[in-house]
């Protein structure tokens, strides 16, 4: 089957950094978030990643309490050779009190968090290791740099940041060069580009878009999460996903089917073609990392490298972020968002 399926591009995440399919896939809805899982059809969506040249995968400590990391383990084992593995630090939770949550991004925790995750994927090296959330009440120069010196040991080979903004990048990267940025950007979610893109591009940054089809949203796989989803679905707690914001979010959808209909593509490939085409308009390297628990759902989104949109395809997108409905959080002070001067 392997021999059919026509792989993707592969591109350099960052300056200096690994190659890498340029999408890559988020590993979370495999066994955490989205409702109940099914195994098996996980590990075969995840040998199709390899079959279509996604090798950048990514996961998290919270996802799961580490049980995300620990399914990852008998697949990266497999195709270690193969694989970049992201994982990310910073949101600590405890498997014996659910209501606990913490933002922790000091040194002592980071080498911690670290060696826990490299026992949890079974591995030797972290290849990117992404500080997950930024605790403003640490400075940025003993969080990086406990995580470069996580580097200087050979326990990680490259580092990132998750919702930062331009300037803590900045700061960041003067400690130690930094690979790769992750943040929500999708066709609903552009706040990105007020400063960490532009930050990213002029310093050789790859970006990492995570959630690019709108947590399906974009897709049209629900329509509100309130009344379609499953009570362990955390999409139902996200404002724009549900209610009156859901209903106004829908009729937004309809430019991506026109388009998708004119070029016998589907939707998802036209939401996920319009992020991978930021790396051209922006200058700089875009490895998106979708999510999906079905090998044929991959494919197609792997499929969707290989589409360029139209001058007066991106002009009908063009206006859909500025008129979203609901925030991407209801608690949106851990985005870089909320940090933005």
């Amino acid at each position: 089957m392997g021999n059919t399926i026509e792989q993707i591009r592969t591109v350099e995440l960052g300056a200096g950094g690994p190659l890498v399919g340029v999408q890559g896939f988020g590993a979370m809805g495999i066994s955490a978030a989205y409702g109940q899982t099914d195994d098996a059809a996980a590990r075969d969506t995840l040998e199709a990643a390899v079959e279509a040249g996604v090798t950048l995968i990514d996961t998290a400590d919270m996802y799961g309490i580490g049980a995300n990391e620990e399914f990852l383990a008998p697949f990266v084992a497999a195709h270690r050779d193969t694989l970049t593995v992201a994982t990310k630090f910073g949101i600590e939770y405890l498997a014996d009190d659910p209501s606990y949550r913490a933002i922790r991004n000091d040194p002592g925790y980071v080498r911690q968090a670290a060696e826990a995750s490299l026992r949890r994927l079974g591995v030797d090296v972290i290849d990117l290791y992404y500080m997950h959330r930024r605790d403003p009440a640490v400075p940025l120069v003993e969080s990086v740099g406990a995580m470069a010196e996580l580097v200087r040991e050979g326990k990680v080979r490259h580092l990132g940041l998750s919702e930062v903004t331009g300037a803590e990048l900045r700061a960041a990267h003067a400690v130690h060069p930094i690979t790769a940025v992750q943040t929500e950007w999708s066709l609903f979610s552009r706040d990105v580009e007020r400063s960490v893109v532009g930050a990213a591009a002029e310093l050789g940054v790859a970006f990492v878009p995570y959630s690019p089809l709108g947590r399906g949203f974009l897709t049209g796989s629900f329509s509100d999460a309130g009344k379609e989803l499953s009570g362990g679905d955390f999409r139902r707690l996200m404002p724009r996903f549900s209610g009156d914001n859901a209903k106004a979010n829908t009729a937004l959808l309809a430019p991506l089917h026109t388009i998708a209909a004119e070029r016998g593509a589907t939707v998802a490939q036209i939401a996920l073609a319009w992020v991978q085409q930021r790396a051209q308009v922006h200058g700089l390297t875009v490895v998106p990392i979708p999510g999906t628990r079905k090998r044929s759902r991959l494919l197609e989104n792997a499929g969707a490298t290989r589409i360029t949109l139209g001058a007066d395809e991106l002009a009908l997108l063009e206006p859909i972020a500025g008129r979203v409905a609901g925030e991407r959080y209801a608690d949106m002070s851990l985005t870089s968002a909320a940090r933005e001067s």
